[in-house]
């Protein structure tokens, strides 16, 4: 080996080493804190560490505060990085770093300009004050542009600016798209979807043999123009109405008309009231000029909160109650944030003041609770009816009365009969004058009788009186923050207000109202309810929102999977004049939402949670649903819109549990009505929807869960409605198909499935029909019932089918 080229080779790799490092020292800048280290700070840590929100009771908005330190002492020891805390808590060990908690760690060249920054004193500029970033939701909407830079795919079809932004995802995340859809799973979906029910076999075949280019639009538009429509999106609005039909708390006393606002949503939504009317006049219909009655029923949403009627309750206390659970709710449905968390003490999360809390309540403070006389033509109708049937009977019996009055005796000689019964006893004559009058009384005493029974029992005339808002005028209320909450412990006076960290309310009102506020959320310049509102579109037609936390666009929630598709509908839903038809209608007719939702329809392990949008979703339908298919599949469904709710029959047991509680059995075909009309009492729910994850309607519900359990299955097994399907779908297969089993089958498949059963299905459904057959004839002789063996195995049959998972699954 050749030493001195080994040494010469030694000393120049040094030489070039230390020059490098020399070059190195005298390049670098000392680091400048508000170009390099306090967008750092405001990037990765002041949205838990600000000077409102401390988090481990550290803040670094100033340099008083970086000193201060936190829970833990001191996190920064200047020129000293190795014993700087704040190095320990952003540098990876074992792989992750402590903070930022639950985000992106920070890069190397960021570590490296705090520690430089450390290193060199950790200067901070006198009085400067970081603030917070600004959360995504709140930042001003504008519409993104959509992505250019993606190669389209031929199994996946581009039909809308939707599939370009979702495409682009999958192309960037390097996975493939599900295929579409079947047809027939794809038409199955859209009427869930769109109106909450199962379409007809018919219906089925006549859009699978449909070879229009333009069929499944067609269909779209005819399921949006359904009147059911407004039944299936306006349960949706109900759920965040928190809607019930009496009032909570333990009298929970019935709330005879709350029906009317339901039937305004229901009508409201499918006459495509846009978004922003539609809004205004929940909030504010009173306060409109010359409101209509139906503006005036609008109002209803906001006396859909909880009210105690208890006596001897603090009624002071129970309406602030009342106030707070309407600026909550606002603060969710409009909003998507949790305001309810200021008002004890400022958002420890949100940029929300308590003061700001009780400015939004200040808005409500002075609105008090009326009525608004109904006048339903569709009860004149009914009234009419029954007076019909009532009518003759009365008629009859009055005209009896009258016989009785003409072919009697007058007054005056009752009065000489009587005197004269009484002197002379013993005179036949008299006797049978007296028996005569006996007789006449008698029939008297009998018709009215029964004519004061029958006027119980006259119709009454519609008299209807929906819940309403109204303005106090005189004696107004201030308004006070509720020092910890305690609303008998006033603070600060306050005004009506909006949030400051949103655009400012413009008006030309000095007295703000309720009118104010409702415009304010649709002014030009507002970036959420644009956003919250088209998320909660995107959640009903996909199982889960772009945000997957649709009440909270705060740095809790979950930050969109899609933000750009998010805002680019956000615009959309403004610049199609809050049309929810519009907005639906584009959505369904994108690639996007008729992809195949098989979680095996393309090779991915990337993205099993599927929050790239690659397929559809598949879930369990609502627990209103769940009733509403299996009355379709059987024929029993009672498709009357709207009116009053309805009582399905109920368990004595269930009924015996409260001393309020009052469960008059709906009769004839009323009781097959859709679910979303069962009479909702919130202390004694309706057994059926609550197995099946329906909100409470204490809080307004913006998600449901969708929970799995065997009292699910039991529910559908031997719940006596459900049953009672079975068991007229089992007629009906006999009576169409009585000498042909496989035709039975597939037609009970069609129905429930909107397809036909496989050749396996049709095998094994047919061996457990004639096993269920020759058990139906063993018990038949044993017990001599009169059913025909044959129509029991059908049933039978019937309810192996509909106890399918597929049927009440949503693909």
């Amino acid at each position: 080996m050749n030493h001195r080229r080994y040494h010469s080779t030694i000393i120049t790799t040094f030489y070039f080493a230390l020059m490098a490092s020399t070059q190195n020292a005298l390049s670098a800048e000392p680091v400048n804190f508000i170009r390099d280290v306090a967008p750092i700070l405001q990037r990765h840590c002041l949205s838990c560490h600000n000077q409102r929100v401390r988090m481990g009771e550290l803040s670094l908005h100033s340099a008083e505060a970086l000193v201060k330190g936190g829970e833990n002492g001191e996190v920064l020891v200047p020129r000293d990085p190795e014993s700087s805390y704040l190095m320990d808590l952003v540098t990876e060990s074992d792989g992750a770093a402590e903070m930022p908690k639950d985000e992106s760690p920070l890069n190397k060249n960021e570590i490296a300009t705090i520690r430089q920054w450390i290193t060199e004193g950790a200067t901070w500029p006198k009085d400067l004050i970081l603030k917070p970033p600004v959360l995504w939701s709140m930042k001003p909407l504008q519409r993104p542009a959509i992505p250019a830079d993606f190669r389209p795919t031929p199994q996946f079809r581009i039909r809308s600016p939707i599939d370009v932004f979702v495409a682009a995802q999958h192309q960037k995340a390097g996975i493939l798209p599900a295929p579409q859809a079947n047809r027939r799973t794809l038409i199955r979906r859209l009427y869930l979807d769109l109106v909450g029910l199962l379409p007809a076999p018919e219906v089925v075949e006549s859009f699978i043999a449909d070879k229009d280019p333009l069929a499944y639009e067609k269909r779209v538009d005819q399921l949006l123009s359904s009147p059911h429509f407004g039944e299936r999106w306006g349960r949706y609005w109900l759920d965040l109405a928190r809607y019930a039909d009496s009032d909570g708390y333990l009298g929970d006393s019935m709330r005879p008309h709350a029906w009317v606002y339901r039937e305004w949503v229901i009508n409201a939504i499918n006459k495509d009231l846009p978004f922003d009317q539609f809004t205004i006049e929940q909030l504010a219909g009173d306060l409109l000029d010359k409101p209509t009655t139906s503006q005036k029923i609008a109002t209803g949403f906001h006396r859909n909160t909880l009210s105690n009627t208890e006596a001897g309750v603090d009624l002071e206390l129970y309406r602030t109650k009342e106030i707070v659970d309407r600026v909550n709710t606002t603060g969710m449905v409009w909003l998507g944030l949790t305001l309810g968390c200021a008002e004890c003490h400022d958002h420890k999360h949100d940029p929300i003041s308590q003061k700001e809390f009780y400015q939004l309540y200040s808005f409500f403070n002075n609105a008090i609770e009326s009525s608004v006389k109904v006048q339903n033509p569709w009860e004149a109708e009914e009234y009419e009816q029954a007076m019909q049937k009532w009518q003759p009977a009365y008629d009859q019996l009055h005209a009896q009365l009258k016989s009785y009055e003409i072919q009697g005796i007058t007054d005056k000689q009752r009065a000489e009969m009587t005197k004269i019964i009484t002197a002379y006893k013993k005179s036949t004559d008299l006797k049978k004058l007296a028996s005569f009058y006996q007789t006449k009384k008698t029939g008297w005493d009998k018709i009215n009788s029964k004519l004061d029974q029958l006027l119980k029992t006259k119709p009454a005339k519609p008299s209807t009186k929906a819940p309403s808002f109204t303005e106090r005028t005189k004696d107004r209320r201030e308004t006070f923050i509720h020092v910890r909450g305690i609303y008998n412990r006033p603070g600060e006076k306050v005004t009506p207000g909006t949030l400051s960290v949103l655009p400012e309310l413009i008006s030309k009102n000095k007295n703000l109202n309720r009118l104010d506020f409702a415009e304010w959320l649709f002014q030009e310049n507002h970036p959420m309810t644009a956003r919250v509102a088209v998320n909660r579109i995107w959640q009903q037609l996909f199982g889960h929102g772009i945000v997957a936390t649709p009440n909270d666009f705060g740095t809790k929630g979950e930050k969109p999977t899609h933000p750009h598709l998010l805002d680019w509908l956000a615009v959309e839903y403004r610049e199609r004049q809050w049309s929810r038809k519009a907005m639906i209608r584009m959505i369904v007719l994108s690639s996007t939402y008729q992809l195949s939702s098989a979680a095996n329809a393309s090779p991915n392990n990337k993205d099993i949670n599927n929050q790239l949008l690659w397929r559809q979703n598949s879930y369990r339908v609502n627990a209103e649903i769940v009733r509403d298919i299996h009355l379709t599949a059987s024929g029993l469904l009672d498709r009357t819109i709207g009116r009053r709710g309805i009582r399905p029959p109920l368990p004595a047991f269930v009924t015996d549990v409260g001393r309020s509680v009052k469960w008059p059995a709906s009769q004839g075909s009323e009781r097959y009505r859709r679910g979303m009309y069962i009479v909702f009492k919130r202390t004694v729910p309706y057994p059926m929807l609550m197995t099946f994850d329906a909100p409470d309607a204490t809080v307004s519900c913006s998600r449901r869960e969708r929970s799995n359990t065997p009292l699910q299955a039991l529910t559908l097994l031997n719940g006596p409605m459900f049953y009672e399907c079975a068991q007229k779908l089992g007629q009906q297969m006999i009576k169409q198909h009585p000498n042909n089993l496989p035709a039975a089958i597939q037609e009970m498949f069609m129905r429930c499935f909107s397809r036909p059963a496989s050749d396996q299905e049709l095998k094994y459904l047919s061996a457990a029909y004639f096993d269920l057959l020759q058990l139906a004839e063993k018990q038949s002789k044993e017990t001599k019932q009169s059913e025909p063996p044959q129509l029991t195995a059908m049933i039978q049959m019937a309810r192996i089918v509909m106890n399918l998972d597929e049927f009440i699954t949503r693909d």
